[in-house]
């Protein structure tokens, strides 16, 4: 449908002047760009569009809130597009941030009001999130402004994901071979992000440029001392967080947790989250002899007492892209167990000081590593050289290199 609309424009252009042409020009002129839109911001501001499905409590949410309230105003306007004004950051948003609602439930529905949008708001930079809706941008951009540039962030290792979720990965995989290639450039959460798109789906290392997802440093620690009474009882305490579903292996852990059990029998373990997973999440720690040693606790808004009282923190996902939550646990001073799943776990754990990577998938190992980090005490003794690796993580760094990159002219520039 894309390549037929723009070969209608050409024909016209060409001086067709027979009856079918004359009707191709008159619904070229019906499809003209309107003039300028008043939402167009002062000259000396770049207009930067981030477009999300929702502002849902996921991590890119989470990353694009952040980074529309902390973008230097004096040199950038940003804006944001969501398919469905939803979700728990709708409120986090500035007052200077206009929050822009496509009223599409699914991507492929907003594919019109998104085009009319850019060419409204001829933004010098639209950056979008999530595969599908990346997908979806790149094939509509030839009907763009031509001065707009696109970047797309990726959010997961996509070979994992396709493997592990999607129904008809030839074709999505031919869809990222073809597209992804047209992008001014793609943002990546961690190396192995890089490397995986250039092995399985041919893109140009070149068009790529890695940014490790932001911290507020300041914000999660003041937040972490309001409550200091989250846990009962001896513990240890363990803590893990995201949505209840299965990329994020929370079954893999409850299994690891009968082996520590046994080991400590009064050791707990947190879950903060929700999702479609829970019930049989509970069914199975009720199977394995855990109902009274886990705690399923909901999702919460303020998740970093929890995580600032653990004695360790886990992650236990299939695979992964860079996970927020891992960040702030360790930004607060808790050690981390991470499975090497594919993303940027290793990444970031293995140079860190207070940071255990365990095999993937497997559940015994989780739970050796689990012990002999509880054994070491790595919690009671503060560990040299944390504030300079978290350094990288700190929102002020994260935010720089992305107005670096909405100020250059390609990939090849930026940070």
């Amino acid at each position: 449908m894309l390549e037929r609309a723009d070969a209608s424009v050409v024909r016209a252009k060409r001086g067709d002047t027979s009856a079918v042409g004359q009707k191709r020009r008159a619904g070229a002129r019906a499809h003209q760009p309107p003039p300028p839109s008043s939402m167009n911001t002062p000259s000396h501001r770049a207009t930067i569009l981030l477009v999300l499905p929702s502002l849902g409590g996921g991590g890119a949410e989470r990353v694009m809130v952040t980074l529309a309230s902390r973008l230097d105003r004096s040199r950038f306007a940003p804006h944001i597009a969501v398919l469905e004004k939803q979700g728990s950051y709708v409120d986090s948003l500035p007052p200077d941030v206009p929050l822009l609602d496509l009223a599409a439930s699914r991507v492929r529905y907003a594919v019109r009001s998104l085009i009319r949008l850019i060419w409204k708001l001829r933004p010098a930079v639209v950056l979008s999130n999530i595969s599908h809706l990346n997908l979806m941008l790149l094939a509509s951009r030839p009907l763009w402004p031509r001065d707009a540039r696109l970047w797309v962030r990726e959010t997961v290792v996509v070979s994992a994901w396709m493997a592990a979720e999607v129904q008809n990965p030839g074709i999505i995989g031919a869809c990222y071979r073809r597209l992804y290639p047209r992008a001014d450039g793609i943002v990546c959460q961690c190396d192995a992000m890089i490397d995986d798109l250039e092995r399985h789906f041919g893109v140009p290392r070149a068009k790529m440029v890695r940014i490790y997802n932001p911290v507020e440093t300041e914000r999660v620690r003041a937040l972490a001392e309001i409550s200091r009474h989250v846990y009962s009882g001896r513990g240890p305490h363990l803590v893990a967080s995201g949505r209840l579903i299965p990329m994020k292996g929370f079954d893999l852990l409850l299994q690891a947790m009968a082996h520590v059990m046994r080991a400590i029998p009064e050791s707990e373990l947190t879950i903060l989250g929700q999702g479609p997973e829970e019930a049989s999440l509970r069914a199975l720690a009720a199977q394995i002899g855990l109902r009274e040693r886990v705690h399923f606790v909901g999702f919460q808004s303020n998740p970093y007492p929890w995580m600032k009282h653990a004695d360790l923190f886990v992650l236990s996902s299939r695979y992964e892209g860079l996970p927020n939550v891992m960040l702030e646990a360790l930004t607060l001073g808790t050690p981390v167990v991470g499975m090497d799943c594919p993303g940027g776990v290793r990444e970031i754990l293995e140079p860190c000081p207070i940071g255990w990577v365990t095999p993937a998938g497997d559940v015994t190992r989780l739970a050796q590593t689990i012990l002999e980090t509880l054994g070491s005490g790595a919690k009671l003794h503060p560990a040299q050289g944390l504030e300079t690796f978290l350094n990288r993580f700190r929102v002020e760094n994260v935010v720089r290199q992305y107005e670096e990159l909405f100020s250059s002219p390609g990939a090849s520039s930026a940070t």
